[in-house]
């Protein structure tokens, strides 16, 4: 089983990985792939549609909203939520994106497998700041899930069709 709760609200340290230290560009074009908009949120405004509050990226339809000093593992973490979801449901979504462990759990095995698609990110570097946010999975670490525990989350976006062919 896993669970998620943020570690810290300030993430600003360097702990993690940030919008500001990628480029806007890549991620905005990797959400672009999968019909998604990604919109910039000024410095110190509130970040719609962000389920665990401020700094943490936001979701509202097909839109992923993130400050610069959004974690990039919780950008990917909100995206993938509205990539697993058919069409007829992603627009509704606002805020909190699903209730489902299945589509979570799809969504955390994605989020890992869209961050080799970000140059200056990759999976491991994605895994350490699952790890640090607060992600709890019941091996111990993000890593041990995705190698050891996550097949049921693969095998239901394989089903779907929704892992990149690096991936599959």
């Amino acid at each position: 089983m896993r669970t998620v709760q943020p570690a810290t609200t300030d993430e600003g340290d360097g702990a993690v990985l940030c919008l500001r230290d990628v480029a806007f560009g890549d991620v905005s074009a990797l959400l672009a792939r999968y019909d998604l908009q990604l919109a910039h949120v000024e410095a110190d405004t509130p970040i719609p549609g962000s389920y665990w509050g401020d700094p943490e990226a936001g979701v509202i339809g097909a839109t992923v909203y993130a400050r610069d000093d959004t974690p990039v593992h919780s950008l990917l973490h909100e995206a993938c939520h509205l990539i697993v979801l058919p069409p007829q449901r992603r627009v509704l979504v606002h805020t909190d994106a699903t209730d489902s462990v299945e589509e979570e759990d799809a969504t955390c095995y994605l989020q890992i497998v869209l961050a080799d698609a970000l140059p200056g990110v990759g999976s491991e570097r994605l895994m350490g700041d699952m790890d640090a946010w607060g992600y709890s999975f019941r091996l111990g670490s993000t890593r041990a899930w995705f190698e050891r525990d996550a097949e049921d989350a693969r095998s239901w976006l394989q089903q779907r069709g929704l892992l990149p062919a690096l991936a599959a």
